[in-house]
């Protein structure tokens, strides 16, 4: 029985007349209208909220359709995960001036979502505890950020969406609270890194990533995700400008955390132990996974409502890509789906 007071089918009748409007109608129609989408909806309500990791301050920022008000039902939760290079607002609620919508907080809101994200410690908005941030830290990091996500809307479970090791985190976080999980998103991930051309890079530098607890993030570095996997065609070059402007601020360095485990640790997560409804999705060019290293966590996780995708002509970064509605179809379907009848006996 789930706690959330607003069932599943109300939330597709809700998500269905969104698509009919602004956005997140872009999610199936053509890559133009992606790109003549306004990345400023003004119905869209925002908040700033923080946590605390110990003595360490922890940045939420949140958006949804219209300001929370007393008595009324709930939404539904998506929790956005971010990964190794960009902080949250970075990753997830960027704006690109003239270049559509780059916004995963604002397609979902208008999808009927509340959708919160975080900086992690060391990242963005947040405090530094003077770690590296690696997995484990991350795990902590939402530990510490989901009471106030429950204090806020009344949630006690979650969607949650991850990329790269922003999925390696959401993972992780699953298998230690699956009581929190209600369905889980993994894009980009990386489970043994077998094969990957950019696993392979970066266990050139494991001594150095274990040496040093922040590692160079300046605007050549931000550059490189766009052109790594091969295919720089496949983004538009002014998101990288976007970002650049926005992470500069915090500084040209970043945890190394993250990357030391995806290079020497792997694997952290035991599929195992991932008892959510699981949607895993690969860019078709993702040099952090091949199809197997992937297709060999999917095949052992144990919830039979699990997905596989693959985008075509996309490479890690997929929420940046030009095919980047491909992600938001498949992730709205998922998140969207029909209650699973139980088998008779």
């Amino acid at each position: 029985m789930t706690d959330y007071p607003l069932a599943r089918r109300t939330i597709i009748a809700s998500a269905s007349l969104s698509i009919g409007a602004g956005l997140v109608s872009s999610i199936a129609s053509s890559r133009s209208q992606v790109a003549a989408a306004d990345p400023v909806p003004v119905d869209i309500w925002s908040s700033e909220y923080w946590a605390h990791k110990g003595e360490v301050k922890l940045n939420l920022w949140r958006k949804r359709l219209g300001e929370p008000r007393r008595g009324e039902p709930p939404l539904p939760i998506l929790f956005l995960v971010h990964g190794s290079s960009l902080s949250a607002r970075s990753s997830y609620d960027l704006v690109v001036p003239g270049n559509g919508q780059y916004s995963l907080m604002n397609v979902f809101a208008l999808a009927g979502y509340d959708v919160w994200t975080m900086d992690h410690d060391g990242y963005g908005y947040s405090g530094r505890s003077g770690n590296n941030s690696d997995i484990a830290s991350g795990v902590g990091d939402i530990k510490a950020a989901i009471p106030v996500v429950e204090r806020e809307t009344g949630r006690q479970k979650m969607n949650f969406f991850g990329t790269s090791s922003g999925g390696i985190r959401a993972a992780a976080y699953a298998q230690a609270q699956p009581e929190r999980i209600e369905r889980l998103i993994l894009s980009a991930f990386t489970y043994r890194g077998s094969g990957a051309a950019e696993i392979a890079r970066r266990q050139q530098h494991i001594a150095e990533l274990r040496a040093n607890p922040r590692r160079k993030r300046d605007a050549a570095m931000i550059r490189s995700i766009f052109i790594r996997d091969g295919h720089a065609s496949a983004y538009d070059p002014a998101v990288a400008e976007a970002i650049i402007a926005a992470e500069m601020k915090f500084g040209d360095t970043i945890p190394s955390g993250t990357y030391l485990d995806m290079a020497a640790n792997l694997p952290v997560v035991d599929p195992t132990k991932v008892m959510a409804p699981v949607l895993m999705t690969r860019g078709e060019w993702d040099g952090n996974s091949t199809d197997d290293d992937l297709l060999d966590f999917f095949r052992q996780l144990p919830n039979g409502d699990r997905q596989f995708v693959i985008l075509p002509q996309t490479p890690h970064a997929a929420d940046f890509s030009n095919n980047r509605h491909l992600l938001w179809y498949a992730m709205n379907n998922f998140l969207a789906e029909p209650a699973v009848a139980t088998a008779g006996n």
